[in-house]
């Protein structure tokens, strides 16, 4: 698109956020939560709606909703009840949906973002909870939809912007921003390809400086950071084409093939009206107190941005070391582990950063599956500190020995393999004369000014010691007798 004609028009986005809480049974029934069963197993006559039945309320998905507002600096609402929001749909059994319209469980809030433009807090409207849909499934060459009901009733926090989002970089870091937030609190595991955490996309154009939002279009169940940037991309492109050449844009929902790259209609959107939102008469109102909210709160893990201050403050980390050692909970977990065995927290840094998060990449693990406790890399670091050997030989050759056989301490795996580095004086000085006189054209090279020639003095005396000798012994041993010739 010209650029000159995307100037002239401003990008409205707003963010309906689903988070799968993770609590083992689902938000009205007894029955499991979990993900990856065979189909229509976790499901009970509550889960389908069958006559009679009762839902009753879990606690312990209102407590996860209410530590996502706590962290967001929401206010959790102290009076609440659960609405029906009546749609038919094939995957919603009962033909309608639990969930909260008039008191949502936080009001406010926001989740703070860092945008190549600068920093923002992108706030929310409000935070809700509600219960999950079940799952079409359609096969290959066939006209069917089966349709699993696993998913039905699991517990959801359904987070809405503000429509403050200007552009799809900022809706993507908004997103991961969300993602790293609610792993942290452990109330969702962030799998988007699993589903339980999607976006809908609600996003409009309008001529700068104009009041009046344009025509809303939502795009559906957004399950990847590179496909919601490429589905707002290719819509603010052709929206703005559609107003240029004075066609109407219909409020749609529209799904995005990553294919094609582009969105398509699905069905014109619903109006809050066809809903018939009602309160749910089988669900007593909930009730917050005071008491109840203070626990919650004195429960809740540490946070991102309070780990990244300790980390920097405490830790003296540089800012950069912090950032990413605060990408996950579980790596800053290791990292305040370890640093219980040592003080020497910059090469704890540089070794989960490097080494540990190289072998995780390349064996696709995470750092929950490293057999290396905290402790024995603690004492890895200390092995080198204290110069019995270099680093190098710890990363390449200690290190995975470690991995292989993690019953052996470092030291015993060292003096096992022979790689515990000389310091003995009079045992290095050996090793000098006898390559310095092996190399006589060399010696007189460096003593008119060839002072490279150093490195290959030291790659000799390291092949002659079998990479047991310590460099920084041997270095000053070798420029000493150097001087001296």
């Amino acid at each position: 698109m010209n650029q000159e004609i995307r100037d002239k028009y401003e990008v409205v986005i707003g963010l309906e956020v689903h988070a799968q809480l993770q609590t083992e049974s689902k938000i009205f029934a007894a029955d499991a939560a979990s993900f990856g069963a065979s189909p229509n197993t976790h499901i009970s006559p509550i889960t389908l709606g069958h006559p009679g039945t009762l839902p009753k309320l879990n606690k312990r998905a209102v407590e996860f909703a209410m530590r996502m507002g706590i962290a967001c600096n929401s206010q959790i609402t102290e009076n609440q009840y659960f609405d029906r929001k009546n749609y038919f749909y094939p995957d919603l059994p009962k033909g309608y949906q639990i969930t909260q319209d008039k008191t949502p469980i936080c009001m406010g809030g926001g989740v703070h973002v860092k945008l190549s433009t600068g920093e923002k807090t992108v706030r929310f409207h409000h935070i809700h909870l509600e219960e999950d849909a079940g799952k079409s499934l359609h096969t290959d060459g066939s006209s069917d939809s089966l349709l699993d009901y696993n998913r039905a009733g699991t517990p959801l926090i359904e987070m809405v912007t503000e429509p403050e989002i200007k552009s799809a970089e900022e809706a993507a870091t908004f997103m991961t921003e969300v993602r790293k937030l609610v792993r942290y609190l452990g109330i969702c595991d962030g799998n988007m390809e699993e589903g339980s955490l999607r976006c809908d996309v609600n996003i409009s154009v309008m001529p700068v400086g104009s009041k009046v939002f344009g025509t809303k279009v939502e795009i559906k169940n957004m399950n990847s950071m590179r496909f919601i940037q490429k589905a707002i991309e290719y819509e603010i492109v052709r929206q703005i084409d559609a107003v240029e050449n004075n066609e109407k844009i219909i409020q749609e929902t529209r799904s995005f093939d990553p294919a094609t790259g582009r969105t398509s209609g699905m069905r014109e959107k619903e109006s809050m009206n066809d809903y018939r939102y009602f309160p749910e008469p089988d669900l007593v109102p909930l009730v917050i107190s005071e008491e109840w909210l203070s626990s919650v709160k004195a429960q809740m893990p540490a946070l991102p941005w309070e780990l990244l201050a300790k980390f920097t403050k405490e830790y003296g980390l540089p800012e950069y070391d912090a950032h990413v050692l605060t990408d996950s909970r579980e790596i800053a977990e290791y990292f305040e582990a370890t640093c219980k065995f040592t003080k020497h927290y910059k090469a704890v840094s540089n070794w989960i950063m490097g080494t540990v998060k190289s072998y995780l990449n390349d064996h696709n693990l995470d750092i929950t599956q490293l057999s290396i406790t905290p402790e024995q890399l603690a004492q890895l670091i200390q092995l080198v500190d204290d110069g019995k050997v270099s680093n190098s030989t710890a990363s390449h050759q200690i290190f995975p020995g470690m991995i292989a056989d993690n019953t052996k301490t470092p030291l015993q795996i060292a003096e096992a393999k022979n790689l515990i580095q000389q310091s003995n004086t009079d045992t290095l000085q050996t090793l000098v004369d006898e390559v310095l006189a092996n190399n006589p054209a060399k010696v007189k090279e460096y003593k008119n000014g060839k002072k490279g020639l150093l490195s290959m003095f030291m790659g000799e005396i390291m092949k002659k010691s079998k990479g047991s000798a310590d460099p920084k012994v041997t270095t000053a041993l070798l420029q000493k007798t150097l001087e001296n010739l």
